[in-house]
């Protein structure tokens, strides 16, 4: 069984569920600098989200950009284009098995905020299934008269019909919290309710809940994270839940879970001191135990008794020394009684990496990245007692994610992907390696005119940088060839191979080269390459992002004139301090959701929380470090930079939108032309549903055609 804790929160791209709490960290606190600072900072007016002043300069430049983007050759034609594609009855409606349910959340033209449904395995295998709605919240949006986007729920084990739900106002990522009853359909009255805030909460049993959410003063961190973890029974008020965990005053946040097994019942808390490390407790009989397990490893979960970690360090036990990125595995009773074995499942080599592992009824399951390409490999117990490995073949080159398992079956699912290929959803029998294609999703544009190729740039301290290249087979090199380069570089995330309806509909058919960047500070190859890439290396991931950008046009596939780079939150972040480094270098900038102000981002909403990530700028050796590279500290009069195009999102309370639209008012005070555009709504993903991904697509489309390809 996997421990059961909070979804992960994505902080650009796709994001993998298994690391959960240490990755859902990426999110809201705002402080206010003394006068010293506001005399220095003349744009800080701008961080006041929600200002009649704010909001007047934002839709006042919200009009000029779109004034001009919505006038370029095809915007019309593909804005509506990628809104048929978003609301597609055709995709794959990707399904959660829980109980003897599959549920599924839909979105399309008729449910723009969606609808929550179920239906049993034999319906999902049809072509068109029967779906059962279960919560609708286009019509409970319009009954209560709110602007509700859905966020998720924790179901009650084990006939899972109680959940607590999260509602989002606008798509921010703090919440308010309802129970709400399947079986009825319908929300339980004077059942458990939290206001809007970035709760954490856990069923322990029907009438008892774990619960962290704001309480008041002093309950959350400098993070806004809860920094308290309470025990609320039904029936009494939130004042009444007795408090069992209090994080420490310079930690992240705290979480209270239990992790439900027909092998017994697990209760455990969470402390995140910091982005990536952790303290770790079991709850027996009441006391607090805590588990003798490095602070930045990853507690994935527990199979027949024994625990599942995977290291972000070297970690010496028992007189072994086990590398960094390893996965292992050891007794639980061990571990809680401080007389752990631990055992080598899996370690990682130079060029492969260990992604995510999960379990089934008999199996571990291990997905790796080897060169940037997932495999998938099943471990299990042979008769001598040791672990042996045998590979599941899908598909190659491609991507690969694992889901729905579970400790009652061998069965699970499969999603393969690669850049030309569209999703394909397997079930897989872990005992046999049989496999059933269930879905697939459809051939948005002709990939057959297409190649994928993995070059290599050589960065400026040596090292070799993979990177993709989606182009047209007839492509010549002659430098003229529109070319957008994609990058994220942060927080272990890897860049991989996958379809994108978008990208070949609104860029490669009209003849631009797509290319994804994988550098360091991503999880591409491992903890090291990550850490290659942390606070005083951070120059590194955008040495690396140049060195690619170098390499096209050194390879004559692309020229400065013709290139164009994007990338979101982290990744905006590596865009804006990519162009103020070498604005020689690019003639087109989509710089999506940013990072921009590191001298004040800690100050920020969940800035607090990256710390780990990029350092603290209140320290004066790590602020010299960082103010050589922060954007919004380097950007000056009389440069010529390319003209940025930044987006951002009001309801967005993970990164602040202060950071785009100062940026954005500095930049054009120094007479730099740029376009921008705010979201009023949508939250971090910049969009609350698919007319408004799909406008805001557009017009960054739009933006790069009059930039890259004259139009």
């Amino acid at each position: 069984m996997n421990l059961k804790t909070k979804p992960a929160v994505p902080a650009g791209g796709m994001m993998n569920k298994v690391f959960i709490v240490l990755l859902v960290l990426v999110l809201g606190f705002s402080m206010i600098y003394g006068k010293t600072e506001t005399e220095k900072d003349p744009y800080l007016w701008l961080e006041k989200v929600e200002a009649k002043k704010s909001l007047d300069w934002v839709k006042k430049i919200n009009a000029e950009t779109t004034s001009v983007l919505e006038k370029v050759p095809g915007f019309v034609e593909l804005n509506k284009k990628l809104l048929d594609i978003y609301d597609s009855k055709a995709r794959i409606p990707y399904a959660t098995k829980i109980g003897k349910y599959f549920y599924n959340f839909w979105r399309d033209a008729v449910h723009q905020r969606g609808i929550y449904r179920r239906t049993t395995i034999d319906e999902y295998k049809k072509e068109n299934p029967k779906w059962e709605i279960v919560l609708d919240v286009d019509a409970l949006a319009k009954k209560e008269k709110k602007n509700w986007v859905y966020k998720g729920m924790d179901r009650l084990y084990p006939d899972y019909n109680l959940c607590l739900v999260k509602l989002s106002i606008g798509g921010a990522d703090a919440a308010v919290v309802r129970e709400f009853d399947i079986s009825k359909k319908e929300f339980v009255k004077n059942g458990f309710y939290l206001p809007e805030a970035k709760s954490q909460i856990s069923w322990i049993d029907k009438d008892t809940i774990f619960v962290g959410t704001d309480f008041g003063k002093g309950s959350l961190t400098k993070s806004g994270y809860p920094g308290i973890v309470k025990i609320w029974e039904r029936g009494t008020s939130l004042k009444e839940a007795k408090t069992i965990y209090k994080a420490g005053e310079k930690s992240i946040w705290a979480y209270g879970g239990r992790s439900f097994s027909d092998d017994g019942n697990i209760d455990f808390i969470l402390e995140g001191l910091t982005f990536y490390t952790s303290k770790k407790f079991i709850i027996k009989k009441g006391k607090l135990i805590e588990l003798k397990l490095p602070l930045d490893s990853n507690f994935i979960g527990i199979f027949k008794k024994q625990i599942i970690i995977k290291l972000k360090s070297d970690y010496k036990s028992n007189g072994k020394v086990f590398k960094l990125g390893s996965v292992l595995i050891g007794s639980l009773k061990g571990l809680i009684e401080n007389k752990i074995n631990f055992k080598v499942l899996i370690e990682p080599s130079d060029r492969m990496s260990i992604g995510s592992v999960q379990t089934t009824k008999n199996y571990i399951l291990v997905t790796i990245l080897d060169n940037v390409v997932n495999k998938l490999l099943k471990y299990s117990y042979n008769s001598k007692g040791n672990w042996e490995k045998e590979e599941i073949i899908i598909k190659s080159n491609g991507t690969l994610s694992v889901f729905n398992t579970n400790e009652k079956s061998d069965d699970f699912f499969v999603n393969f992907t690669n850049f030309l290929t569209p999703s394909g959803l397997y079930m897989v029998s872990g005992k046999t390696g049989k496999k059933e294609l269930l879905k697939s999703a459809p051939k948005w544009f002709d990939a057959v005119p297409y190649e994928v190729n993995q070059n290599i740039a050589v960065s400026k301290d040596g090292t070799k940088i993979p990177y993709f290249i989606i182009k047209n087979k007839k492509m010549k090199l002659d430098g003229n060839n529109p070319t957008l380069l994609y990058g994220y570089g942060g927080f272990l995330i890897s860049m991989k191979p996958r379809y994108s309806a978008t990208v070949g509909n609104a860029w490669l058919n009209k003849g631009g080269v797509y290319v994804l960047a994988n550098i360091r500070g991503g999880g591409e190859f491992g903890p090291k390459w990550h850490q290659a890439a942390l606070k005083k290396n951070r120059l590194k991931a955008y040495e690396d992002f140049i060195a690619i950008a170098e390499d096209l046009i050194k390879r004559k596939i692309t020229s400065a004139k013709k290139l164009g780079i994007q990338g979101g939150s982290n990744g905006g972040l590596l865009v804006g301090a990519t162009f103020v480094l070498r604005p020689d270098l690019f003639n087109a900038v989509v710089c999506q959701v940013p990072l921009l102000d590191m001298k004040r981002y800690t100050k920020l909403l969940a800035g607090a929380s990256w710390a780990a990530e990029y350092g603290d700028p209140d320290k004066a050796d790590m602020w010299d470090y960082i103010k050589k590279y922060s954007p919004y500290h380097n950007v000056k009069k009389g440069v010529k930079y390319p003209e940025v195009f930044f987006t951002t999102s009001t309801r967005d309370d993970r990164v602040h939108p202060a950071h785009a639209r100062k940026m954005v008012a500095k930049m054009k005070d120094q007479k730099h032309k740029v376009y921008y555009y705010e979201n009023i709504e949508g939250g971090h993903g910049g969009a609350a549903n698919n007319k408004q991904r799909a406008y805001m697509s557009a017009l960054g489309y739009a933006y790069l055609y009059k930039k890259l390809m004259g139009k």
